[in-house]
């Protein structure tokens, strides 16, 4: 089924604030491998919706990585912390998924809790001042 683009972008960055909440939630009772997981799709939902936003997908996780760190990091429309950020996410999340005793400091997570909420507004921005333009 095909959606409306601007209803589309509208949708995954309104999942990408939910996640966030879910995050902020786990991480206020320290459950640590849920939130870096709910950071890291905070991060993917807000990506998609740019992606979109330029017409651009891909239904592979690699795939959206890929075309965001070529069509927005490299080309420094997206500071290059926040690509580096996205891709730690990433590889952070399916550890904390899928290996044995995985264990990760608490402030390292405290400290992706606030630097995801300025990627997930950096992107909303960036969707909204594109929609202004168009």
């Amino acid at each position: 089924m095909s959606y409306p683009r601007e209803e589309l972008i509208t949708y995954r960055m309104n999942r990408a604030k939910e996640v966030m909440e879910e995050a902020e939630l786990m991480a206020g009772v320290k459950h640590w491998h849920t939130c870096i997981n709910r950071l890291y799709y905070a991060c993917f939902y807000a990506v998609n919706a740019l992606l979109i936003k330029h017409e651009l997908a891909s239904s592979k996780h690699s795939g959206v990585r890929a075309i965001f760190v070529r069509e927005f990091v490299a080309t420094g429309k997206i500071n290059k912390d926040y690509g580096r950020l996205y891709q730690q996410l990433f590889k952070y999340r399916q550890q904390s998924d899928y290996e044995d005793f995985f264990s990760i400091e608490e402030d390292i997570v405290t400290q992706w809790l606030s630097d995801v909420k300025g990627f997930v507004a950096l992107i909303e921005q960036l969707i909204s001042q594109q929609r202004e333009e168009s």
